[in-house]
Order: C-alpha cells, then sequence, then structure tokens
C-alpha cells in the first residue's frame, strides 16, 4: 500500500452571522481536505479542523513538507509514519499549526487502513459501540436574544435529534450567566443533556461562583472555566469547589498537554481534539491516558471524526455537533451520506475507513486555492 500522492484543499465557506463565544468571533467556516492515494488506487476523503485564519497555510505544510516525507511510504505503517512527520515540529516554528498539518495527513492514513482491511476506523480502535450520543454547540450570544429565545432554541434542539446541548458562557457576569442557563434548562426539560462552556473566561473565584449557582440544575460538565495562563491548577481549585465534572483539553495540541492537566486533578473529562494535535494517532495516546486515570473521553466539534473514535473505546462520552446548518455548513451539506441521528443517537458509520462521500461540486465551488 504505497503512497503515490497527496493532495490537501483548503475550504472556506462564509457565515451568514457571528457565533461566537466568551472570547471568539465566527464568521466563516474553514477546513482543510486531504486526498492520500495508493499506488494500488486507494483513495482518502477526509476534512479536519476549523481553523479560521490558516487553512490555506495547514495545506502548503501537507503539500510541501509532509508529502515528501510520505511518498513511497508504506500507508500502513501509521506509527512510524507519524514520528517521520513530527520531525517537522522540531525548529522554531507555529507547532500548533504543524500539528494541525499533521493530524490531517494522519487522519487520511487511518482512513486509507480502514479501507484497505475492510472495516471502519471505530473498529480499528477497538469497536466499543455501535451508536453514541450526540448534543449539539449552542446557546451562543447574540444581539438581541433574549432568555424564552434560549430557551425555545433548547426545545428546537431536542426536536432536531439531538440529547442535549452545549451552553457558551463566561461571556457575561456569573449570574447573569446562570440566569442564561436556567432558561436553558427550562427549555430543554429534565432529561435533556445539558453542558456548559466558558471559553477560558473567568477567574477562579466567578468560576466558583457560577458553579455554585447552577449546580442545582444537573449540569453534565463545566468546560474551560479558567483563563488559559495557569488553568491546570486554577481548573483543579474549581473542580474541587463543586460538584460539577470540569472538562477540558480541546486547547492543547499534544498528548503531554493532556497528562498535564490529568496529574494536576483537573479534569473529569477531556476533549482533546484530534484535528488540531496531530491527529486520530495523538488522540489514541492521550485517550489511553485518560484511561489509566478514570477520566472520560469527549471530543471538541468535528462529529464526522469523533463518532468513530469516541465509539472505538470504552470511555467515550459524547459526540459534539453544530446542530444549526448556519454555524455548520460543511458537515450539514459537504457530506452525501451524513449518518442517521434519531431520538438522540447517531450510528457510527460502518463503511471503511471514516466512510465519508464528499459532494465534489461545493468542494470545488469552496475551495480557497
Amino acid at each position: 500500500m504505497r503512497i503515490h500522492s497527496v493532495q490537501a484543499i483548503p475550504i472556506e465557506i462564509p457565515l451568514d452571522k457571528d457565533f461566537g463565544g466568551s472570547t471568539y468571533h465566527v464568521l466563516k467556516r474553514c477546513t482543510v481536505i486531504t486526498r492520500i492515494r495508493t499506488e494500488d488506487g486507494i483513495v482518502s476523503e477526509v476534512y479536519n479542523g476549523d481553523n479560521r485564519d490558516e487553512s490555506v497555510a495547514i495545506a502548503r505544510i501537507i503539500e510541501k513538507e509532509l508529502a515528501p516525507l510520505l511518498i513511497g511510504e508504506d500507508a500502513s505503517r501509521i506509527e512510524y509514519l507519524w514520528q517521520k512527520m513530527a520531525k517537522i515540529t522540531s525548529w522554531n516554528r507555529d507547532r500548533k499549526l504543524a500539528m494541525e498539518a499533521i493530524a490531517c495527513a494522519d487522519t487520511a492514513l487511518w482512513d486509507l487502513f480502514g479501507k484497505a482491511c475492510g472495516v471502519s476506523v471505530s473498529t480499528l480502535l477497538g469497536g466499543s459501540r455501535s451508536s453514541m450520543p450526540i448534543i449539539s454547540i449552542a446557546g451562543y450570544y447574540e444581539e438581541g436574544k433574549t432568555l424564552a429565545d434560549l430557551s425555545r432554541e433548547m426545545e428546537w434542539l431536542r426536536q432536531a435529534g439531538m440529547a442535549g446541548c452545549k451552553v457558551k458562557v463566561g461571556g457575561l457576569s456569573p449570574r447573569e450567566d446562570a440566569e442564561r442557563v436556567a432558561a436553558a434548562r427550562e427549555g430543554a426539560g429534565k432529561d435533556f443533556v445539558l453542558v456548559v462552556d466558558a471559553n477560558r473566561g473567568w477567574s477562579v473565584p466567578d468560576a466558583i461562583l457560577f458553579a455554585s449557582l447552577i449546580e442545582h440544575l444537573d449540569i453534565q460538565w463545566f468546560e474551560e472555566p479558567c483563563y488559559w495562563y495557569d488553568d491546570a491548577a486554577m481548573m483543579a481549585r474549581v473542580r474541587q469547589a463543586t460538584s460539577i465534572p470540569v472538562n477540558a483539553g480541546q486547547s492543547e495540541f499534544t498528548s503531554y498537554g493532556v497528562r498535564r492537566l490529568l496529574q494536576a486533578g483537573a479534569v473529569d473529562y477531556v476533549n482533546f481534539d484530534a484535528s488540531e494535535s496531530g491527529g486520530i494517532t495523538e488522540w489514541r495516546r492521550a485517550a489511553n491516558m485518560c484511561s489509566a486515570f478514570n477520566v472520560r473521553m469527549a471530543h471538541h466539534e468535528e462529529p464526522h471524526l469523533a463518532v468513530h473514535m469516541l465509539s472505538g473505546i470504552s470511555h467515550g462520552s459524547y459526540v459534539e455537533c453544530f446542530a444549526n446548518p448556519q454555524r455548520d455548513p460543511v458537515w450539514a451539506h459537504l457530506i452525501q451520506n451524513r449518518s442517521e441521528i434519531k431520538d438522540g443517537i447517531i450510528q457510527v458509520p460502518q463503511g471503511p475507513g471514516f466512510g465519508l462521500e464528499l459532494d465534489e461540486k461545493l468542494v470545488q465551488k469552496h475551495r480557497v486555492n
């Protein structure tokens, strides 16, 4: 299964409005499609990431730096190829960007391996389950949006088949955001999964105050509660002060960063993002460490990949998506064979590899190179 060629296609789709959290704005949906072709004609069909500024640069790294390392190699030697690619992070450069490029190539290699074996990536990773619960990222801050609007949004998500919602917090005072979460719970009902995500928006005292105000609302986890600069130590303090489980990891881009969170006693869930951190190979290393620490795995966005990864292990939790097609037109429209979602459950694709079929007309329409 020798590698013949490597192609990276950056995609960019403008959004109709700003889907922002406490510390960021989202005005476009970007991703990178990676197609690795073997000499015997197997072709990967995957896309990775949501980097809103650097997708063209990521594609350039893949084609200019990683492709020469991969062409002619046996695509099934994934660990060997990962170590070979990782050498591009050794010198003084934007290492996170390099890890995102490695993630694209690594994910494509797992897709190829699954196709060569005739099994899904979920099966390659262990095949723990054939379906997973799925929640939507929503509850954004929007101009003019009322508590009643937020409550109705939760009702809509339930009707759309979601098991729950990740509500954005951290952009207002703890008491104001607690009111928003209470409104979300009222609209969602008792059996709807609610998690909250501050995107590193608060100090320790504010995070603890907020947690105390929402503990009675049955919150599944409190994600990235504290400022970035000493987050592991600060989250450990928050975790000790509340009964709500703490989730973090999406801002790490190596498994060593995850180890730091585990050793600090900072987390109950880890939502390490494979597309920002070296791909499936590095994500699996983090997942194995989390298992040893009795910490559950989640995944930041990327439902088309996460459904395979989280279902492949016994300690996977919830697949995340953007149920609103305005927020993620890639997942809504680019995938021609998207997995069925019903009653809060998404089915794991059973085709080989990641089992994705992309709409080539849309790929050509939205490519930016």
